[in-house]
């Protein structure tokens, strides 16, 4: 059961930021990898023109879909494709959706998760202001997926700083946790490693935390130091920054192990009432 992370410095050039990821998930793969989770914005950094992307993709005439489900097809590798900008399905004229798309190893789409939580914040950094909502509406539903590694719960990025979206998770089933992100490196440094290794103790999951690591278009710094994470909390791989294929191995028997002997699910005295049985799609 073996695991992977990809990290990248993702630029404005998709088919170049396609042929870095090509030859990383091909690292991953020939280590064994079954499943590898590429970063947040993995095919473009710095962007002004995400409706036209994702209007491309939704219409068939993008390159992004067809890379993805081909590559995963060629590797025989579950990818979780970070985000790409993708509108809903069936409303190409809508506005886009930061989307992390699961493909199986045959190329299929298996399931598709919406960020929920857009980073609208201040910074202290160059750049100072993001607004994602400008250019992303929000998601609406949670997803646990079964894969061949075990039942994953999708998240992105920002998602981390909402402890409740990851207990609700766990409680619809979830054994790992693919987090693909690119926080800044004022945010990063302050809160990555924490927030990452919180989760996957507070869960009793694994967490697959890609990142993007270096600079992007209009000097944007993001933090890198992508990591794979057991249910003890444990960094089982880690990168500080530059491109990587990261790999480690889940231990299931371990994982029920611990969940036995501390059952945290079942001494839980509080509940997040939202999202569990309203707004989650298990596949």
């Amino acid at each position: 059961m073996t695991l992977a992370v990809i990290q990248m410095i993702s630029q404005a050039d998709i088919q170049a930021n396609l042929a870095v990821a090509r030859r990383l998930l091909e690292q991953a793969a020939e280590t064994g990898a079954r499943l590898a989770v590429l970063p947040e914005n993995f095919a473009a950094m710095g962007r002004t023109d995400l409706p036209a992307i994702g209007r491309a993709e939704a219409e068939g005439i993008g390159p992004i879909l067809p890379w993805l489900k081909r590559t995963a097809r060629d590797l025989r590798l579950w990818i979780v494709a970070g985000t790409l900008p993708l509108p809903p399905d069936g409303q190409p004229r809508s506005k886009v959706r930061a989307s992390s798309l699961l493909v199986d190893d045959q190329g299929q789409r298996v399931a598709r998760y919406d960020k929920l939580h857009l980073f609208d914040a201040e910074v202290s950094d160059a750049r100072g202001r993001y607004r994602e909502s400008d250019d992303y509406a929000a998601g609406e539903r949670l997803v646990v997926v079964d894969t061949p590694v075990g039942r994953l719960g999708m998240t992105v990025c920002y998602d981390l700083r909402f402890a409740e979206l990851y207990s609700a998770l766990r409680l619809a089933g979830a054994e790992l946790i693919s987090a693909p992100s690119a926080f800044t490196s004022v945010t990063g440094q302050a809160h990555w490693e924490m927030l990452i290794r919180t989760r996957a103790i507070e869960t009793q999951c694994y967490m697959l935390a890609a990142a993007q690591g270096g600079e992007h278009p209009g000097g944007r710094l993001t933090h890198g130091h992508s990591s794979i994470v057991d249910h003890w909390g444990r960094v089982l791989s880690t990168h500080t920054s530059g491109e990587a294929a990261l790999v480690a191995d889940r231990d299931p028997a371990g994982q029920a192990d611990t969940r036995q002997r501390m059952p945290v699910l079942d001494h839980r005295r509080f509940t997040a009432p939202c999202m569990v049985s309203d707004t989650l799609e298990q596949i």
